[in-house]
Protein backbone atom coordinates (compact mmCIF):
# COMPACT_ATOMS: atom_id res chain seq x y z
CA UNK A 1 0.00 0.00 0.00
CA UNK A 2 2.91 2.35 1.31
CA UNK A 3 5.01 1.14 -1.82
CA UNK A 4 1.86 1.95 -4.34
CA UNK A 5 1.06 5.95 -2.69
CA UNK A 6 4.88 6.15 -3.27
CA UNK A 7 4.89 4.87 -6.88
CA UNK A 8 2.07 7.47 -7.93
CA UNK A 9 4.13 10.36 -5.76
CA UNK A 10 6.90 9.40 -8.12
CA UNK A 11 4.79 9.31 -11.30
CA UNK A 12 2.78 12.91 -10.38
CA UNK A 13 7.07 14.65 -9.67
CA UNK A 14 7.68 13.30 -12.82
CA UNK A 15 4.63 14.42 -14.50
CA UNK A 16 5.21 17.82 -12.89
CA UNK A 17 8.84 17.95 -14.10
CA UNK A 18 7.87 16.99 -17.95
CA UNK A 19 4.81 19.96 -17.86
CA UNK A 20 7.27 22.66 -16.40
CA UNK A 21 9.94 21.86 -19.33
CA UNK A 22 7.80 21.89 -21.67
CA UNK A 23 6.60 25.29 -20.57
CA UNK A 24 9.83 26.21 -20.54
CA UNK A 25 10.12 25.76 -24.23
CA UNK A 26 6.36 27.60 -25.06
CA UNK A 27 7.40 30.85 -26.83
CA UNK A 28 6.02 34.08 -24.69
CA UNK A 29 4.21 36.15 -26.56
CA UNK A 30 3.75 39.00 -23.96
CA UNK A 31 6.30 41.05 -24.94
CA UNK A 32 5.71 40.99 -28.37
CA UNK A 33 1.86 42.07 -27.58
CA UNK A 34 2.94 44.96 -25.23
CA UNK A 35 5.41 46.19 -27.85
CA UNK A 36 3.70 45.77 -31.07
CA UNK A 37 0.02 45.51 -30.43
CA UNK A 38 -0.45 49.25 -30.50
CA UNK A 39 0.76 49.08 -34.24
CA UNK A 40 -2.31 47.62 -34.95
CA UNK A 41 -5.24 49.47 -35.62
CA UNK A 42 -9.41 48.56 -36.06
CA UNK A 43 -10.95 49.72 -39.52
CA UNK A 44 -14.48 50.62 -39.48
CA UNK A 45 -16.58 50.28 -43.34
CA UNK A 46 -19.52 51.95 -43.80
CA UNK A 47 -21.76 51.53 -47.39
CA UNK A 48 -24.47 53.23 -48.60
CA UNK A 49 -26.89 50.36 -49.92
CA UNK A 50 -29.53 51.41 -52.03
CA UNK A 51 -33.24 49.96 -50.78
CA UNK A 52 -35.66 48.11 -53.28
CA UNK A 53 -39.43 47.65 -53.01
CA UNK A 54 -38.82 44.65 -50.97
CA UNK A 55 -36.87 46.18 -48.19
CA UNK A 56 -37.86 46.46 -44.46
CA UNK A 57 -38.11 49.98 -42.51
CA UNK A 58 -36.61 48.38 -39.19
CA UNK A 59 -33.03 47.56 -38.83
CA UNK A 60 -32.24 44.11 -38.29
CA UNK A 61 -35.60 42.47 -39.99
CA UNK A 62 -34.42 42.08 -42.98
CA UNK A 63 -33.36 38.59 -43.62
CA UNK A 64 -36.68 37.35 -41.79
CA UNK A 65 -39.13 36.33 -44.74
CA UNK A 66 -42.09 35.67 -42.51
CA UNK A 67 -42.08 39.77 -41.83
CA UNK A 68 -41.46 40.65 -44.87
CA UNK A 69 -44.45 38.79 -45.99
CA UNK A 70 -46.54 40.53 -43.09
CA UNK A 71 -45.72 43.80 -44.54
CA UNK A 72 -46.11 42.48 -48.10
CA UNK A 73 -49.95 41.11 -47.29
CA UNK A 74 -50.76 44.48 -44.68
CA UNK A 75 -48.82 47.43 -44.99
CA UNK A 76 -46.77 49.04 -43.05
CA UNK A 77 -48.36 50.21 -39.34
CA UNK A 78 -48.26 53.88 -38.92
CA UNK A 79 -47.19 54.71 -43.29
CA UNK A 80 -49.84 56.04 -45.56
CA UNK A 81 -51.00 52.92 -48.19
CA UNK A 82 -53.11 50.15 -48.38
CA UNK A 83 -52.49 46.78 -47.83
CA UNK A 84 -50.79 44.61 -50.59
CA UNK A 85 -49.17 47.75 -51.90
CA UNK A 86 -45.68 46.49 -50.69
CA UNK A 87 -42.64 48.30 -48.84
CA UNK A 88 -41.56 51.68 -50.42
CA UNK A 89 -37.94 51.82 -50.82
CA UNK A 90 -35.77 52.16 -48.27
CA UNK A 91 -31.83 53.11 -48.00
CA UNK A 92 -29.88 52.34 -45.09
CA UNK A 93 -26.11 51.88 -43.77
CA UNK A 94 -24.07 48.09 -43.80
CA UNK A 95 -21.35 48.33 -41.58
CA UNK A 96 -18.23 45.84 -41.19
CA UNK A 97 -15.30 45.30 -39.41
CA UNK A 98 -11.70 44.62 -40.09
CA UNK A 99 -8.08 45.15 -39.32
CA UNK A 100 -5.05 46.88 -40.54
CA UNK A 101 -1.56 48.27 -39.22
CA UNK A 102 0.61 50.91 -39.86
CA UNK A 103 3.54 50.90 -42.13
CA UNK A 104 4.90 54.10 -41.82
CA UNK A 105 4.54 57.05 -39.18
CA UNK A 106 2.91 59.30 -41.40
CA UNK A 107 -0.39 57.33 -41.79
CA UNK A 108 -0.48 54.55 -44.51
CA UNK A 109 -1.64 51.66 -43.44
CA UNK A 110 -2.12 47.84 -45.01
CA UNK A 111 -5.33 45.72 -45.56
CA UNK A 112 -7.20 43.47 -46.84
CA UNK A 113 -8.98 44.80 -50.66
CA UNK A 114 -11.88 43.00 -48.98
CA UNK A 115 -12.46 45.15 -46.27
CA UNK A 116 -12.49 48.18 -47.65
CA UNK A 117 -14.49 47.16 -51.14
CA UNK A 118 -17.24 49.67 -52.16
CA UNK A 119 -17.16 51.64 -48.86
CA UNK A 120 -18.56 54.89 -48.38
CA UNK A 121 -16.56 55.64 -45.68
CA UNK A 122 -13.67 54.10 -43.50
CA UNK A 123 -12.77 55.23 -40.21
CA UNK A 124 -9.33 53.77 -38.60
CA UNK A 125 -9.24 53.11 -34.74
CA UNK A 126 -5.62 53.26 -32.77
CA UNK A 127 -5.11 51.74 -30.15
CA UNK A 128 -4.75 54.92 -28.08
CA UNK A 129 -8.89 55.20 -28.79
CA UNK A 130 -8.39 57.82 -31.40
CA UNK A 131 -10.44 57.61 -34.62
CA UNK A 132 -9.58 59.15 -38.01
CA UNK A 133 -11.42 59.56 -41.12
CA UNK A 134 -9.11 57.39 -43.90
CA UNK A 135 -8.73 57.69 -47.28
CA UNK A 136 -8.43 54.85 -49.81
CA UNK A 137 -5.03 55.32 -51.66
CA UNK A 138 -5.88 52.00 -54.10
CA UNK A 139 -6.33 48.25 -53.83
CA UNK A 140 -5.76 45.08 -55.85
CA UNK A 141 -8.33 42.72 -55.79
CA UNK A 142 -6.07 40.34 -57.41
CA UNK A 143 -3.45 39.81 -54.02
CA UNK A 144 -6.49 41.52 -51.79
CA UNK A 145 -4.38 43.96 -50.94
CA UNK A 146 -5.05 47.69 -50.29
CA UNK A 147 -3.27 50.85 -49.21
CA UNK A 148 -5.32 53.51 -47.00
CA UNK A 149 -3.80 56.68 -45.23
CA UNK A 150 -4.92 58.96 -42.42
CA UNK A 151 -3.79 62.58 -42.01
CA UNK A 152 -2.26 61.72 -38.74
CA UNK A 153 1.80 61.92 -37.67
CA UNK A 154 4.07 60.32 -35.43
CA UNK A 155 2.41 57.29 -35.56
CA UNK A 156 4.13 53.74 -34.53
CA UNK A 157 5.14 51.56 -37.34
CA UNK A 158 5.78 47.51 -37.64
CA UNK A 159 8.69 46.24 -38.17
CA UNK A 160 8.84 44.25 -41.96
CA UNK A 161 10.05 40.79 -42.06
CA UNK A 162 11.48 38.30 -44.76
CA UNK A 163 8.66 35.65 -45.43
CA UNK A 164 11.07 33.32 -47.11
CA UNK A 165 13.06 33.07 -43.84
CA UNK A 166 10.36 31.56 -42.60
CA UNK A 167 9.88 27.60 -41.46
CA UNK A 168 7.28 25.32 -41.46
CA UNK A 169 6.91 24.96 -37.85
CA UNK A 170 7.49 28.39 -36.82
CA UNK A 171 5.66 29.96 -33.86
CA UNK A 172 3.62 33.05 -35.13
CA UNK A 173 1.20 34.97 -33.96
CA UNK A 174 -1.58 37.37 -35.36
CA UNK A 175 -3.39 40.48 -34.23
CA UNK A 176 -6.50 41.97 -35.29
CA UNK A 177 -10.32 42.55 -34.17
CA UNK A 178 -12.39 39.37 -34.45
CA UNK A 179 -15.70 40.00 -34.19
CA UNK A 180 -14.98 43.69 -33.36
CA UNK A 181 -12.53 42.47 -30.63
CA UNK A 182 -10.14 45.34 -30.33
CA UNK A 183 -6.38 44.10 -30.34
CA UNK A 184 -7.34 40.15 -29.51
CA UNK A 185 -3.88 38.18 -29.85
CA UNK A 186 -4.09 34.50 -31.53
CA UNK A 187 -1.21 32.05 -31.72
CA UNK A 188 -0.10 29.23 -33.94
CA UNK A 189 2.45 27.46 -35.85
CA UNK A 190 3.09 28.12 -40.08
CA UNK A 191 2.12 25.03 -41.82
CA UNK A 192 2.78 25.27 -44.87
CA UNK A 193 4.46 27.75 -47.45
CA UNK A 194 3.90 28.78 -51.11
CA UNK A 195 0.35 27.33 -50.89
CA UNK A 196 -1.77 28.02 -54.00
CA UNK A 197 -5.71 28.41 -53.37
CA UNK A 198 -8.69 28.41 -56.37
CA UNK A 199 -8.37 31.39 -58.23
CA UNK A 200 -5.21 32.96 -55.97
CA UNK A 201 -2.76 32.66 -59.00
CA UNK A 202 -0.69 35.48 -57.97
CA UNK A 203 -0.26 34.98 -53.71
CA UNK A 204 1.84 32.40 -52.60
CA UNK A 205 -0.07 31.98 -49.40
CA UNK A 206 1.53 31.62 -46.15
CA UNK A 207 -0.88 28.91 -44.57
CA UNK A 208 -0.93 28.91 -40.61
CA UNK A 209 -3.73 27.12 -37.63
CA UNK A 210 -3.67 30.80 -36.27
CA UNK A 211 -6.73 31.21 -35.18
CA UNK A 212 -8.46 34.13 -37.77
CA UNK A 213 -12.13 34.81 -37.85
CA UNK A 214 -13.93 37.58 -39.01
CA UNK A 215 -12.91 40.83 -38.12
CA UNK A 216 -9.19 39.73 -38.36
CA UNK A 217 -9.37 40.65 -42.13
CA UNK A 218 -5.96 42.51 -43.08
CA UNK A 219 -4.56 42.30 -39.32
CA UNK A 220 -0.55 41.77 -39.54
CA UNK A 221 1.01 37.95 -39.27
CA UNK A 222 4.03 38.38 -36.71
CA UNK A 223 7.18 36.02 -35.88
CA UNK A 224 8.15 35.99 -32.72
CA UNK A 225 10.92 38.71 -33.61
CA UNK A 226 8.07 40.90 -33.42
CA UNK A 227 8.67 41.63 -37.39
CA UNK A 228 5.33 41.70 -39.57
CA UNK A 229 5.70 38.44 -42.12
CA UNK A 230 2.12 38.70 -43.74
CA UNK A 231 -1.44 40.09 -44.21
CA UNK A 232 -4.12 37.59 -42.27
CA UNK A 233 -6.66 37.50 -45.94
CA UNK A 234 -8.87 34.45 -45.84
CA UNK A 235 -9.45 31.02 -44.07
CA UNK A 236 -10.99 27.45 -44.76
CA UNK A 237 -14.40 27.08 -42.92
CA UNK A 238 -17.32 25.10 -42.93
CA UNK A 239 -19.07 27.08 -39.95
CA UNK A 240 -17.70 30.78 -41.07
CA UNK A 241 -15.28 30.67 -37.84
CA UNK A 242 -12.10 29.30 -37.44
CA UNK A 243 -10.97 25.67 -38.24
CA UNK A 244 -7.30 25.70 -38.37
CA UNK A 245 -6.72 26.63 -41.39
CA UNK A 246 -5.69 30.26 -42.12
CA UNK A 247 -4.07 31.97 -45.30
CA UNK A 248 -1.73 35.23 -45.31
CA UNK A 249 -0.35 37.28 -48.07
CA UNK A 250 3.57 37.09 -47.56
CA UNK A 251 4.45 40.50 -46.72
CA UNK A 252 6.48 41.18 -49.44
CA UNK A 253 4.02 40.72 -51.80
CA UNK A 254 1.97 43.23 -49.80
CA UNK A 255 4.50 45.88 -49.84
CA UNK A 256 5.59 45.40 -53.28
CA UNK A 257 1.86 46.06 -53.68
CA UNK A 258 1.65 49.14 -51.76
CA UNK A 259 4.48 50.80 -53.03
CA UNK A 260 2.85 50.60 -56.70
CA UNK A 261 -0.41 51.75 -55.43
CA UNK A 262 0.92 55.03 -53.53
CA UNK A 263 3.14 55.73 -56.59
CA UNK A 264 0.52 55.53 -59.34
CA UNK A 265 -2.97 54.03 -57.50
CA UNK A 266 -2.76 51.49 -59.94
CA UNK A 267 -1.05 48.16 -60.27
CA UNK A 268 0.98 47.13 -63.37
CA UNK A 269 1.49 43.23 -63.99
CA UNK A 270 3.48 41.19 -66.76
CA UNK A 271 1.41 39.10 -68.96
CA UNK A 272 1.99 35.86 -71.46
CA UNK A 273 -1.81 35.83 -72.72
CA UNK A 274 -2.11 32.22 -72.25
CA UNK A 275 -4.46 29.33 -70.37
CA UNK A 276 -2.66 26.88 -68.32
CA UNK A 277 -3.40 24.13 -66.04
CA UNK A 278 -1.70 21.62 -63.28
CA UNK A 279 0.13 18.59 -65.14
CA UNK A 280 -1.38 15.42 -63.28
CA UNK A 281 -0.49 11.90 -63.58
CA UNK A 282 -2.53 11.30 -66.19
CA UNK A 283 -1.40 14.34 -68.52
CA UNK A 284 1.74 13.30 -67.86
CA UNK A 285 1.56 10.11 -69.26
CA UNK A 286 -0.40 11.42 -72.40
CA UNK A 287 2.10 13.64 -73.33
CA UNK A 288 5.06 11.18 -72.65
CA UNK A 289 6.31 13.29 -70.00
CA UNK A 290 9.04 11.73 -67.37
CA UNK A 291 7.49 13.93 -63.97
CA UNK A 292 4.38 16.41 -63.33
CA UNK A 293 6.53 19.67 -63.09
CA UNK A 294 5.83 22.82 -65.41
CA UNK A 295 2.81 24.25 -66.42
CA UNK A 296 0.66 22.95 -69.35
CA UNK A 297 -0.40 25.80 -71.86
CA UNK A 298 -3.83 24.97 -72.50
CA UNK A 299 -4.63 28.25 -74.74
CA UNK A 300 -3.16 30.95 -76.14
CA UNK A 301 -5.06 34.37 -77.17
CA UNK A 302 -4.46 35.43 -80.66
CA UNK A 303 -1.95 38.18 -81.08
CA UNK A 304 -1.32 38.20 -77.30
CA UNK A 305 2.72 38.05 -76.49
CA UNK A 306 2.60 34.15 -75.81
CA UNK A 307 1.46 33.77 -79.65
CA UNK A 308 3.86 36.35 -81.04
CA UNK A 309 6.79 34.89 -79.53
CA UNK A 310 5.76 31.01 -81.00
CA UNK A 311 4.36 29.45 -77.59
CA UNK A 312 1.87 26.56 -78.94
CA UNK A 313 -0.89 24.79 -76.89
CA UNK A 314 0.16 21.64 -75.47
CA UNK A 315 3.85 23.29 -74.62
CA UNK A 316 4.83 22.53 -71.23
CA UNK A 317 6.97 25.83 -69.42
CA UNK A 318 9.64 24.65 -67.27
CA UNK A 319 11.37 27.34 -66.86
CA UNK A 320 10.48 31.47 -67.20
CA UNK A 321 12.83 33.94 -66.71
CA UNK A 322 15.84 31.70 -65.25
CA UNK A 323 12.98 30.68 -62.55
CA UNK A 324 12.04 27.08 -62.10
CA UNK A 325 7.85 26.33 -62.83
CA UNK A 326 7.41 23.43 -60.25
CA UNK A 327 3.84 23.42 -60.36
CA UNK A 328 1.50 25.75 -62.42
CA UNK A 329 0.77 28.05 -59.92
CA UNK A 330 4.19 29.26 -60.19
CA UNK A 331 3.98 30.80 -63.91
CA UNK A 332 1.76 33.60 -63.09
CA UNK A 333 3.31 34.51 -60.16
CA UNK A 334 6.60 34.67 -61.84
CA UNK A 335 4.81 36.60 -64.84
CA UNK A 336 3.06 39.18 -63.07
CA UNK A 337 6.34 39.85 -61.32
CA UNK A 338 8.11 41.06 -64.68
CA UNK A 339 8.22 44.50 -66.02
CA UNK A 340 6.09 44.61 -68.93
CA UNK A 341 7.88 45.12 -72.13
CA UNK A 342 11.45 43.07 -70.70
CA UNK A 343 12.52 40.77 -72.84
CA UNK A 344 12.70 36.54 -71.34
CA UNK A 345 13.95 33.21 -71.71
CA UNK A 346 11.27 30.83 -71.62
CA UNK A 347 11.65 27.13 -71.34
CA UNK A 348 9.69 24.13 -72.32
CA UNK A 349 9.08 20.70 -73.12
CA UNK A 350 7.59 20.03 -77.05
CA UNK A 351 6.72 16.85 -77.90
CA UNK A 352 9.19 15.64 -76.13
CA UNK A 353 12.11 17.74 -77.18
CA UNK A 354 13.65 20.87 -74.82
CA UNK A 355 13.51 24.44 -76.52
CA UNK A 356 13.76 27.54 -75.42
CA UNK A 357 12.11 30.56 -76.86
CA UNK A 358 12.71 34.68 -76.25
CA UNK A 359 9.54 36.57 -76.32
CA UNK A 360 8.40 39.75 -74.68
CA UNK A 361 5.96 40.56 -71.72
CA UNK A 362 3.19 42.29 -72.23
CA UNK A 363 1.14 44.02 -69.75
CA UNK A 364 -2.12 42.57 -68.01
CA UNK A 365 -5.09 44.11 -69.36
CA UNK A 366 -7.26 45.62 -66.24
CA UNK A 367 -10.62 43.75 -67.88
CA UNK A 368 -10.68 41.09 -70.02
CA UNK A 369 -13.47 40.95 -72.77
CA UNK A 370 -15.67 37.70 -72.91
CA UNK A 371 -15.11 35.30 -75.39
CA UNK A 372 -18.30 34.34 -77.63
CA UNK A 373 -20.22 31.34 -76.55
CA UNK A 374 -20.43 28.60 -79.38
CA UNK A 375 -23.84 27.46 -80.78
CA UNK A 376 -25.17 24.07 -79.82
CA UNK A 377 -26.55 22.26 -82.54
CA UNK A 378 -27.67 18.60 -82.43
CA UNK A 379 -26.90 16.72 -85.45
CA UNK A 380 -26.43 13.24 -84.80
CA UNK A 381 -23.86 10.54 -85.78
CA UNK A 382 -21.92 7.79 -84.48
CA UNK A 383 -19.71 8.78 -81.42
CA UNK A 384 -16.02 7.39 -81.76
CA UNK A 385 -13.99 5.00 -79.30
CA UNK A 386 -14.23 7.03 -76.56
CA UNK A 387 -17.55 8.04 -76.33
CA UNK A 388 -18.02 11.31 -78.35
CA UNK A 389 -19.90 12.26 -80.99
CA UNK A 390 -18.43 15.53 -82.72
CA UNK A 391 -19.55 17.72 -85.72
CA UNK A 392 -17.18 20.11 -87.92
CA UNK A 393 -18.03 24.14 -87.11
CA UNK A 394 -19.58 26.05 -89.33
CA UNK A 395 -17.97 29.17 -90.65
CA UNK A 396 -19.94 31.44 -88.30
CA UNK A 397 -19.07 29.49 -85.25
CA UNK A 398 -14.98 29.42 -86.40
CA UNK A 399 -15.41 32.99 -86.84
CA UNK A 400 -15.95 32.67 -82.88
CA UNK A 401 -13.01 30.56 -82.63
CA UNK A 402 -10.69 33.38 -84.34
CA UNK A 403 -10.51 31.11 -87.33
CA UNK A 404 -9.64 27.79 -85.04
CA UNK A 405 -10.49 24.20 -85.96
CA UNK A 406 -12.98 22.61 -83.52
CA UNK A 407 -15.17 19.80 -83.05
CA UNK A 408 -18.33 20.56 -81.43
CA UNK A 409 -19.68 17.62 -79.02
CA UNK A 410 -23.44 17.17 -79.57
CA UNK A 411 -23.15 13.54 -76.97
CA UNK A 412 -20.62 12.90 -74.31
CA UNK A 413 -20.89 9.05 -73.25
CA UNK A 414 -18.38 5.86 -71.53
CA UNK A 415 -15.06 6.91 -70.97
CA UNK A 416 -15.07 10.81 -72.27
CA UNK A 417 -18.54 11.71 -70.32
CA UNK A 418 -16.66 9.98 -67.21
CA UNK A 419 -13.70 12.29 -67.91
CA UNK A 420 -15.76 15.48 -67.85
CA UNK A 421 -16.41 16.30 -71.02
CA UNK A 422 -20.35 16.89 -72.07
CA UNK A 423 -22.23 18.79 -74.68
CA UNK A 424 -21.37 22.22 -76.47
CA UNK A 425 -17.98 21.88 -75.51
CA UNK A 426 -15.71 22.77 -78.57
CA UNK A 427 -12.47 19.56 -79.12
CA UNK A 428 -9.76 21.84 -80.00
CA UNK A 429 -6.89 19.09 -80.24
CA UNK A 430 -5.51 15.69 -79.15
CA UNK A 431 -2.52 15.56 -77.15
CA UNK A 432 -0.03 18.32 -79.40
CA UNK A 433 -2.01 17.91 -82.43
CA UNK A 434 -5.00 20.49 -83.33
CA UNK A 435 -8.18 18.82 -84.66
CA UNK A 436 -8.67 18.83 -88.24
CA UNK A 437 -11.79 17.18 -89.10
CA UNK A 438 -14.05 14.80 -87.17
CA UNK A 439 -12.60 11.40 -89.57
CA UNK A 440 -8.96 12.61 -88.86
CA UNK A 441 -9.66 12.58 -84.85
CA UNK A 442 -11.88 9.77 -84.66
CA UNK A 443 -8.82 8.03 -86.69
CA UNK A 444 -6.15 9.31 -83.93
CA UNK A 445 -8.45 8.12 -81.14
CA UNK A 446 -9.09 5.09 -82.80
CA UNK A 447 -5.04 4.17 -83.12
CA UNK A 448 -4.54 4.71 -79.26
CA UNK A 449 -3.93 1.19 -77.21
CA UNK A 450 -6.84 0.31 -74.95
CA UNK A 451 -5.30 0.94 -71.56
CA UNK A 452 -3.57 4.43 -72.50
CA UNK A 453 -4.42 7.79 -71.80
CA UNK A 454 -4.89 10.93 -74.03
CA UNK A 455 -4.95 14.56 -73.38
CA UNK A 456 -8.14 16.06 -75.13
CA UNK A 457 -8.48 19.64 -75.14
CA UNK A 458 -11.33 21.33 -74.65
CA UNK A 459 -12.84 24.91 -74.96
CA UNK A 460 -16.25 25.73 -72.22
CA UNK A 461 -17.52 29.56 -72.11
CA UNK A 462 -13.96 31.26 -72.47
CA UNK A 463 -11.91 28.44 -70.60
CA UNK A 464 -10.06 25.85 -72.30
CA UNK A 465 -8.16 23.04 -70.43
CA UNK A 466 -6.85 19.19 -71.20
CA UNK A 467 -8.84 16.58 -69.99
CA UNK A 468 -7.36 13.17 -69.68
CA UNK A 469 -8.99 10.21 -71.31
CA UNK A 470 -8.57 6.61 -70.76
CA UNK A 471 -9.21 4.72 -73.94
CA UNK A 472 -11.46 1.81 -72.99
CA UNK A 473 -12.80 -1.58 -74.80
Amino acid sequence: MLRNWITAIGFGLIASINTIAYAKDLPDFTELAEKHGFEVVNISVTQNIRGNPNALPFPGLEGDEQMQEFFKRFGIPGLPGMPGQGVPPQDYKSQSLGSGFIISSDGYILTNAHVVSEADEVIVRLFDKREFKAKIIGSDKRTDVALVKIEATGLPKVNIGDPAKLKVGEWVAAIGSPFGLENTMTAGIVSAKGRALPQENFVPFIQTDVAINPGNSGGPLFNLAGEVVGINSQIYSRSGGSMGLSFSIPIDVAIDISNQLKASGKITRGWLGIAIQEITKELAESFNLKNTNGALVAGIEKNGPADKGGLLVGDVITKFDGKVITTSADLPRAVGSTKPGKIVSVELMRKGVTQTLSMGIGEMPSERTESAQINKPVPKSESNKIGLTLKELTPLEKKKLNGKNGLLVTDSTGAAAQAGIRRGDVVLGLNNSETQSVDLFNKQINAVAIGKTVAVLVLRGENTLYVPIKVTK
